[in-house]
């Protein structure tokens, strides 16, 4: 296919920036046309503009990708690795954290097509004695309503020292559920929404148990080849990110101590729960497709949207969000935090329009808020007033738990 490109690019000191708007093919072979229906155009200044700010808040990279129906938008700024002072790639793979856990749910929801799993069945049906109550179920965990206490609240209740304990150590699934299980539980089994990562990772230990393979293994068949993500791997317990990547960087607790280069770590202490890579495109393609229905069946679709409200913006279904943007629209797909990266990857409805983005920073909240606003100009367009604040997504959200705010 021949394309047309029409970009500009600038060097402005120690930042770089670069836009393209690109057609492309499209999975169905149908004829583009255009924006998708019913939304406004995005705001492509306006993402320029949160990524900027993101930069100047303290994140060394931060870049976007808009997949509209056909055409493509993309914006990054800064540096991929501070020491090299390489400029960061739309095509750097990173570290994409709790958005891991739509990819579990998926496999878990597959296997419920298959009929080797039943969503209101008791954990333990499946991983006898694992949890201390029968009534914990499958939905439960994928619904953060199981009530199993989050035992990385505790890990990183000081983000270096917390990081640097874990860094180079490899957990079973059964030491992390153990670590959960020392503290009281939130709540009764479907009383309430609270996110724990605990969750996902009894949710790897399903599918393992199930299919009697790694979680890489079902993540490759089920997901990433038979989407074509071909720079989405699920990397545990190597340290290093394969291919062209960019660093990320945690923010220390003390202010004004130096980033701390958090790139290179095992990520056993999340698993399941968040230790995929991927790319801004391969998340804007999983999105969509597992919107449009290509990876589960219309009735587990179904299941997977059934919403548990969080906030006034926010529910939460299985392994995925629903987001209600300032301008009504509303977003599906998930945010995630871990060491060195705040990822959002959000879809419409129909699939037809998707944003990922990602600052190469973490425990900087200032930063996690920004970011939000790459919603606003990726789904709402040129804002006619001057859009609300974001709610914060709050500490105990996703997988290296966001900065308390008050």
């Amino acid at each position: 296919m021949v394309s047309a490109t029409v970009g500009r690019s600038a060097v402005l000191g120690a930042v770089v920036v670069s836009l393209l708007a690109v057609p492309a093919q499209a999975a169905t072979g149908r004829p583009h046309t255009g924006a998708a229906a019913g939304l406004p155009a995005p705001d492509t200044a306006g993402l320029r503009s949160v990524l900027r700010s993101a930069i100047a808040q303290g994140a060394p990279g931060a870049m976007a990708r808009i997949d509209d129906n056909g055409s493509m938008y993309r914006a990054t700024y800064g540096f991929a690795d501070r020491g090299t002072r390489r400029a960061i790639d739309g095509d750097d793979r990173f570290r994409v954290g709790s958005v891991t856990k739509t990819f579990s749910a998926v496999v878990l929801l597959q296997l419920t097509d298959e009929h080797r799993l039943t969503l209101d069945a008791p954990v333990n049906r499946y991983l006898p004695g694992l949890l201390p109550d029968d009534r914990i179920t499958v939905r439960h965990v994928l619904s953060h309503r199981s009530g199993l206490y989050d035992y990385t609240n505790d890990m990183f209740a000081r983000s270096v020292s917390g990081f640097e304990s874990v860094r180079n150590k490899v957990f079973t699934y059964r030491q992390l559920v153990k670590l959960s299980l020392a503290k009281p539980r939130t709540n009764a089994p479907g009383a309430a929404y609270s996110y724990s990562n605990t969750n996902f990772v009894v949710a790897g230990m399903l599918i393992e148990k199930l299919t009697g393979h790694p979680v890489r293994t079902e993540y490759e068949n089920r997901i990433f080849k038979p989407l074509g993500l071909k720079d989405t791997f699920y990397v545990h317990p190597d340290k290093k990110l394969p291919g062209r990547y960019t660093r990320g960087y945690l923010t220390p607790d003390a202010a004004g101590a130096p980033l701390v280069d958090a790139t290179e770590q095992t990520l056993s202490w999340a698993q399941s729960a968040g230790a995929i890579i991927s790319t801004t495109r391969d998340l804007n393609t999983f999105y969509s497709a597992l919107v449009r229905g290509r990876l589960t069946s219309p009735a587990r679709l179904a299941e997977m949207e059934r919403f548990t409200p969080v906030n006034s913006t926010t529910a939460y279904g299985l392994g995925l969000r629903r987001r209600t943007l300032s301008c009504g629209i509303s977003v599906y797909g998930h945010t995630g935090v871990v060491q060195g990266y705040y990822t959002y990857a959000f879809t419409t409805k129909d699939g037809r329009r998707s944003l990922a983005a990602v600052a190469t920073t973490s425990n900087n909240g200032t930063v996690l808020d920004t970011m939000a606003g790459t919603l606003e100009s990726a789904f709402c367009g040129k804002p006619k007033k001057a859009p609300r604040d974001a709610p914060a997504i709050g500490r105990n959200e996703d997988a290296a738990p966001a900065p308390a705010r008050n």
